[in-house]
């Protein structure tokens, strides 16, 4: 890291301790700027590297409601507004045990490049809670969600923030927050929550955009190399919303896919994994991977307290959680012949297997820009609802691919800029700071 950098980051650690997510998603992107401070010295002068790691605003907030047994409980609620400069702050919400301030601080940053490399007038920010939704019925998540949006509603808008969902937040959370903040409001804004169902506001592609964004992106760097997934062994982690829709759409341009997982194992399919089956057994029924495997037969085996690395691939797209995918994942992933990884997740792979893979000139896009396809279609969303419209499936398909081409080529061409080709770490980072970075300089010292 430049000596530079080394003040900026002690003060990010000092004001910001225990966040260890946090500190590391700073510390990627600052190993990235380098080049460009030597070349654009008013982002220093400007003090716009201080200020863009610092949120404009963290709230945090009890959440008190009801189980089905009559007990109060408490949750924590977040809501990190982290960058406006470009748009209104957007971005998920996450529910899952392991939310803390420190998640969603470095969710938050993340958003704030993943957003301006889309192109779309969106800031970044994120929240949640660590209420738990598994296990829970209907009438428990349902109030959860009420008390939540009823301390929340008042910092949201569809010009101020815009949730939308995240891990433990799917079309059915979304669609208690959205009833209660019309309730509260008083106003049917629907564009002040994305993810919403296509009858009442929601856009078509929305629910596949994520994990479809993610193989589009990785079709394109594979085409710098005269490949393509047709053919390949494709390994993808998770087997949530993100996992399930790049599963299907690798499986549409040719590649077999042939292991999901989740938090108890993995599902080893040669066969191919059977999309249908699992969309009935993960969304409908919410059960573990482990009863895809005894249904599917054919082959197919339940590998417990396993990751899906070791089932070795041409293609890895880590679509779980953060730093999933460690240094000895990427070993196993490098000595199988990987050659290319695509991030579905949010800083999935940690800072040592990336070293690893871009040392040894395998193909690794990160996901603040192969998993932007989610947040350009909830802008998509937005624009629908600011019109009064709504889009075919195919007319919205059309315009996430043509988003997801402008991505890749964005960060393919900063990074040549900047005498990195291939590196699209360094190219995401440079290419979605310097529009933010002009931003923040357009609008003052503020």
């Amino acid at each position: 890291m430049k000596a530079q950098f080394e003040p900026i980051l002690e003060q990010v650690l000092r004001r910001n301790p225990g966040e260890i997510e946090f500190h590391q998603a700073v510390r990627e992107v600052f190993d990235s700027l380098g080049p460009v401070l030597a070349k654009h010295p008013q982002y220093a002068d400007a003090a716009v590297l201080e200020r863009i790691c610092e949120p404009e605003r963290q709230i945090i907030f009890r959440v008190p409601w009801v189980d089905d047994a009559g007990h109060v409980l408490i949750n924590r609620g977040f809501r990190v507004e982290f960058n406006s400069a470009l748009g209104p702050f957007k971005g998920g919400l996450r529910f899952h045990p392991s939310v803390y301030l420190g998640i969603v601080k470095f969710l938050g940053f993340e958003q704030v490049f993943k957003n301006s490399l889309t192109g779309m007038p969106i800031g970044g920010g994120k929240g949640g809670s660590d209420f738990d939704p598994r296990g829970r019925s209907e009438g428990e998540v349902m109030r959860f969600c009420q008390s939540f949006m009823t301390e929340l509603y008042r910092h949201l808008g569809e010009y101020t923030d815009v949730p939308a969902g995240d891990i433990g937040v799917g079309g059915r959370e979304i669609g208690y927050l959205f009833g209660q903040y019309k309730r509260i409001t008083n106003r049917y804004e629907s564009g002040v929550l994305t993810g919403k169902g296509v009858s009442w506001g929601g856009s078509l592609v929305r629910t596949e955009a994520t994990g479809y964004g993610t193989v589009l992106f990785a079709e394109q760097m594979l085409r710098t190399r005269g490949m393509s997934f047709d053919g390949r062994r494709v390994l993808v982690s998770g087997s949530g919303n993100v996992a399930i829709y790049a599963i299907e759409k690798a499986q549409q341009l040719g590649g077999k896919v042939v292991a999901a997982s989740d938090s108890r194992g993995f599902v080893l399919d040669e066969q191919g994994i059977d999309v249908s089956l699992l969309k009935q057994v993960k969304e409908v029924e919410r059960a573990s991977i482990e009863v895809y495997a005894q249904r599917r037969g054919n082959g197919a085996v339940f590998v417990p307290g396993e990751r899906v690395w070791a089932a070795g691939g041409d293609i890895a797209l880590p679509c779980a959680t953060q730093n999933e995918l460690d240094e000895s994942d990427a070993k196993n992933l490098l000595n199988g012949g990987v050659v290319a990884i695509a991030e579905g997740a949010n800083m999935p792979t940690t800072p040592e297997a990336t070293a690893l893979f871009q040392e040894a000139g395998v193909l690794f896009a990160p996901g603040k820009a192969a998993n932007a396809g989610g947040v350009a279609t909830s802008a998509l969303e937005m624009q629908q609802n600011a019109s009064r419209d709504a889009w075919t499936f195919d007319y919205t398909a059309n315009r996430l691919a043509a988003i997801m081409s402008g991505i890749h080529d964005r960060c393919a061409t900063t990074a040549d800029e900047y005498g990195q080709p291939g590196n699209y770490v360094m190219g995401a980072n440079v290419a979605g700071f310097l529009k933010v970075a002009d931003a923040m300089l357009a609008l003052g010292v503020v």
